[in-house]
């Protein structure tokens, strides 16, 4: 006797789709920038995303603000430019590299592109 398997009549692939973040001119100088994106996904559902523009060395890209140890959302502290995840204290560096704590995984890069003088964030919706 084989083994068969059921999948859902309904089964939505996930797909990178790229979002409106802010125009060209608010791009940080220097240093993190933090925006809480609302978009409406897909499905049509309203949703938000904690991204983190950062601009080093004249580099500029953006970081998801989700803490790779189990979801919680980070902050930056200028202070200590770091970013710092309040559920386990778990530390990045400004690149999103782990510096300390239980993640093990640095912050995910997310991809961004600039057209007409916007920046564009890449999401997997």
């Amino acid at each position: 006797m084989g083994v068969s398997f059921i999948y859902p009549f309904n089964r939505q692939t996930k797909e990178l789709e790229y979002y409106q973040l802010t125009t060209y001119d608010n791009l940080p100088k220097r240093g993190v920038k933090r925006i809480d994106l609302q978009y409406k996904n897909n499905r049509n559902q309203q949703s938000t995303e904690r991204i983190f523009l950062v601009n080093q060395d004249k580099a500029v890209f953006a970081l998801t603000g989700v803490c790779t140890h189990l979801g919680c959302l980070v902050n930056f502290n200028y202070h200590k430019n770091q970013f710092i995840c309040p559920c386990h204290g778990g530390t990045y560096d400004i690149s999103g590299k782990v510096i300390s704590g239980p993640p093990n995984k640095p912050l995910k890069r997310l991809p961004i592109e600039l057209r007409d003088g916007n920046v564009y964030v890449g999401l997997i919706v």
